[in-house]
């Protein structure tokens, strides 16, 4: 068992901020770590089904708190970063920057710049804002305690599915700003995961921005194959107290990463005759 430096696990007793924890990864995160002892702020766009979250925690005997932010805006943030201080008493030791939102089913060119937009506002500058403000606040924290950042992208973000593009730029974006990330915080104590699942059965395909066609064979897909959402929370965060920087749960997400990272330009090429071969 691989435990932070002074016989700690991050994930243990965790002050924590979760974003996008009114359903499915997010709620699952925010629910493991209440019952890993930690305190946790649940974020999300609608305040009400944070609150749900919270209310769960709290009725297993946590500790939890529900606070609305859309982080496509920095001033939200910022504001949900000292809201969190305040509950707490003192910084956050664990930052899960996950609220996302799905998007598929047109090539490039034939996507909105609405859709862009969307996507790319909340999964990528999402994250991008949870890092650039959060990051100063647990370098300045007590380096005693063991502080990470979890930021989830998707197996999306090397995958280059066809008719996914603004979900893939924004997951890709995401890996490329942790792995950076990872290599800035070196040395400090501050450990930072990327998640990069496949299928999770969640409704983000749902709530969602996804053509009929996609929705029904990712319907399908996730049926057949998804993994739940506490077990990828379980997963991530026993990761990040190993100090792991790359979380991928599901084997099918790990042969891809490898053989994209041993032959990415068959991969891709595959990729796409296989899309046109399979798709109707």
């Amino acid at each position: 068992m691989n435990l932070f430096g002074n016989g700690r696990k991050r994930s243990h007793g965790a002050r924590a901020v979760v974003t996008g924890a009114g359903s499915g990864i997010g709620a699952a995160f925010a629910t493991e770590l209440a019952r890993r002892g930690g305190r946790v702020v649940c974020s999300d766009i609608d305040e009400n089904s944070a609150r749900t979250t919270a209310d769960a925690i709290i009725a297993e005997g946590g500790a939890a708190t529900a606070l609305r932010c859309d982080v496509s805006r920095i001033e939200e943030v910022t504001h949900l970063a000292a809201a969190a201080d305040d509950w707490f008493g003192g910084p956050p030791s664990l930052v899960v920057n996950n609220a996302g939102v799905g998007a598929g089913g047109t090539p490039i060119g034939e996507t909105s710049l609405d859709d862009w937009n969307w996507v790319l506002g909340i999964n990528l500058w999402g994250p991008i804002h949870g890092c650039q403000v959060f990051t100063p606040i647990l370098r300045a924290a007590d380096p005693e305690q063991p502080r990470g950042i979890i930021n989830v992208a998707s197996a999306a973000a090397f995958g280059a599915a066809p008719g996914m593009a603004a979900y893939n730029v924004s997951k890709a974006g995401t890996l490329s700003l942790s792995e950076t990330l990872a290599a800035e915080l070196a040395g400090t104590g501050i450990n930072v995961t990327v998640l990069c699942p496949t299928f999770v059965k969640t409704n983000i395909v749902e709530s969602g921005r996804i053509s009929a066609q996609s929705t029904q064979l990712a319907d399908r897909l996730m049926r057949w194959t998804g993994f739940s959402p506490q077990r990828v929370a379980r997963t991530c965060l026993d990761t990040n107290d190993r100090g792991g920087l790359y979380c991928m749960p599901q084997p099918d997400a790990r042969i891809g990463w490898g053989i994209k990272r041993l032959t990415p330009t068959v991969y891709t090429r595959a990729v796409g005759i296989t899309t046109r071969i399979t798709t109707p």
